[in-house]
Parts: structure tokens; C-alpha cells; sequence
């Protein structure tokens, strides 16, 4: 790890202030990981800990507005995140241990970086080391032909297979997230499936923030009437893994139909899949094994594995028809 300067900032103005000198620091649970490897070399950290952004608050549109801030054990154990937006609070349980739960936060899970072996190689991207194009563009993807049993099979390019580690995302995905940003040029809204960047022929471009900017809330839409949210993650092992493959499920049934649902993925993708495609083969069909079946077909008619994860198709496809299943049960 290089040397940096650190320097607390005590209101958003101030860290916004610094922000040109170095990078934000929260729970420091991925970055400072990052800064060991050499992936992160920032010359400076501004500490935001002591910024306003920790709350969970309702909104009056009967939505929940969440502190950029605040830590995943509590978002996880929050009464109105497990009563309203189960699929939230499953997904951080099921992600990490309960001691990086206490420190990692909400907008550092918006940020979380590939898991890739090869991208977190202290030498990728340099002469003689591995190649990595989301380290340095032009230098190649060593995971195309290397060891990618736990690579992405949506959303992938011919220059990065990564894929996006985060439980919480794929969560939000199917929540329909909206992030609230706050930067030199003042404040925006991005949609949740705006936010994360497939890699295309720019895979170091991970996400729409622009130099300086700080995420500050996330809000969550009021979820329809009767509506259920079931997360389940598929690994291999019960605890501290990622996820092989994943399924976030926000479905409302009525008489045996699917009124509304939505449908995101997780370990499968180069960033937070959402299955526009899953949910058009559901929305107003019988809540049936046949349609779940279909529209995992549907969800996984896209993937592109490659020579070891190919396992991946069919455990996904099993991992979303059990998640529907559960969802409108």
C-alpha cells in the first residue's frame, strides 16, 4: 500500500471540497482491500463518516429513503426494510459476515468492484503481468480463456467477463432503486438500472458517477399492493461467499395470476441483472412451475459462458423458477 494523506470532512460541502484530492472512505471494507492489492492508489482519502447520511427514513409517498451511510447490519435489520422490502434484507444477510455487515455501507455496496482474481492481481495490466482491461484498457482479459468458473454469463464483452459481486444491488434492481448523487456540478437522480455500466469496450468505466461525485441516499418506491419480495442466493458455501447465481424476485398475485413482477439476477451478470425479458414471459400468466420454467429460459437465452462456468445456464435458470416459487407461494 502507498502512502496517502487522510483528512475527516464534517459536512458534504467539505467533502465535496476535498473530493479532487483523493477518493471517499466509509467503511473501507472494499477499498482499503483494493489499496493493499494496488488496484486503488489514491494520493489522499476524505473520511465521510461524519456526514449526515446514516438514517432510514420514510418518504411521503410511503417509499423509504436510506442514508448513503448507513451500515448493512442495520439497513438488513430494520423493521420497515424486513417488513416491506424482505428481498432487501435478505439479500445483505445473506452477503459477507456479520462483521463487515457492521461496517460496510450502503454506498459502498453501490460500488463494490469486480471479484475477478485477475483484476485484484497486483501486477494486472502491467508488463509481464496478468492482462486486464478494466486496470488498463488495451492490455486484454486474462479470464476469456483463464480460470472463470465464477464469471459472468449476461452482459459480457469480448474485453471483460467480471462480474458485479454485490447481493444488496441485485436487490435494488428489483426494487427499482433510485440513487441520489451530490457532486461539483450539484445534485441528480440516477435509476438503479442506470447506474452500473456493462463493460463493452470500456470495462473501467463501472458505474454513471462523474469525478466528484458522492452518492447521498437511495430511495425505494412504494411496492404495489400485496406485492411479496423473496431474495435467494446459490453459493458454494452457506456463509461468507459470493454468489454463483442469484435471484431477486418482487412479484403481486392475484387469483392465481401474476399482476406485476419483477426480476433481477445476481452472480451471473457484469452488473445487476435485470430480466425484462423473465418478466414479459410472467406478467399476467397462471402462477405456474411451466411459466416459472419459461420465463427462466427466457431470462437465460442471452448468456454466453465460457470454458468452465457454463455450469452457470442451468443453475441460474434453477435458482430463479425456486425464487418465483417462493415469491407468489
Amino acid at each position: 500500500m502507498q502512502t496517502f494523506q487522510y483528512s475527516k470532512a464534517q459536512t458534504i460541502e467539505k467533502a465535496l471540497a476535498a473530493a479532487d484530492a483523493g477518493r471517499f472512505i466509509a467503511g473501507g471494507t472494499t477499498l482499503v482491500d483494493l489499496m493493499k492489492l494496488t488496484v486503488e492508489q489514491p494520493k489522499a482519502l476524505v473520511d465521510i463518516n461524519a456526514l449526515p447520511l446514516a438514517k432510514i427514513e420514510r418518504l411521503p409517498t410511503g417509499g423509504l429513503r436510506i442514508g448513503a451511510l448507513v451500515r448493512n447490519s442495520d439497513l438488513a435489520w430494520n423493521a420497515d426494510v424486513q417488513r416491506d422490502y424482505a428481498v432487501l434484507s435478505q439479500a445483505l444477510l445473506s452477503g459477507a459476515s456479520p462483521q463487515l455487515r457492521n461496517m460496510a455501507t450502503t454506498g459502498g455496496n453501490l460500488l463494490q468492484r469486480a471479484r475477478c482474481a485477475y483484476f485484484r492481481e497486483p501486477t494486472a495490466g502491467t508488463p509481464g503481468g496478468y492482462a486486464c482491461n478494466k486496470r488498463t484498457p488495451g492490455t486484454g482479459c486474462a479470464a476469456l480463456d483463464g480460470h472463470n468458473r465464477t464469471h459472468a454469463i449476461l452482459g459480457v464483452s469480448d474485453h471483460c467477463i467480471a462480474t458485479h459481486p454485490s447481493d444488496m444491488c441485485v436487490a435494488m434492481a428489483a426494487l427499482e432503486a433510485v440513487i441520489h448523487v451530490e457532486g461539483p456540478k450539484g445534485k441528480r437522480t440516477i435509476p438503479f438500472a442506470d447506474f452500473h455500466k456493462l463493460p463493452g469496450d470500456t470495462p473501467n468505466i463501472e458505474n454513471a458517477l462523474e469525478p466528484g461525485e458522492l452518492v447521498t441516499y437511495v430511495d425505494l418506491p412504494k411496492l404495489p399492493e400485496g406485492a411479496r419480495s423473496v431474495y435467494l442466493k446459490l453459493r458454494d458455501r452457506a456463509s461468507y461467499e459470493f454468489a454463483l447465481a442469484s435471484a431477486a424476485v418482487v412479484a403481486q398475485v392475484a387469483d392465481g395470476h401474476i399482476r406485476s413482477v419483477r426480476v433481477a439476477m445476481g452472480g451471473v451478470g457484469t452488473k445487476p441483472w435485470r430480466s425484462h425479458e423473465a418478466e414479459a414471459a410472467l406478467n399476467g400468466k397462471p402462477a405456474n412451475a411451466a411459466n416459472f420454467r419459461a420465463a427462466a429460459e427466457a431470462a437465460l437465452a442471452g448468456a454466453h459462458p465460457r470454458t468452465e462456468n457454463s455450469f452457470k445456464v442451468e443453475l441460474a435458470k434453477r435458482c430463479l423458477v425456486r425464487t418465483l416459487k417462493l415469491a407468489t407461494a
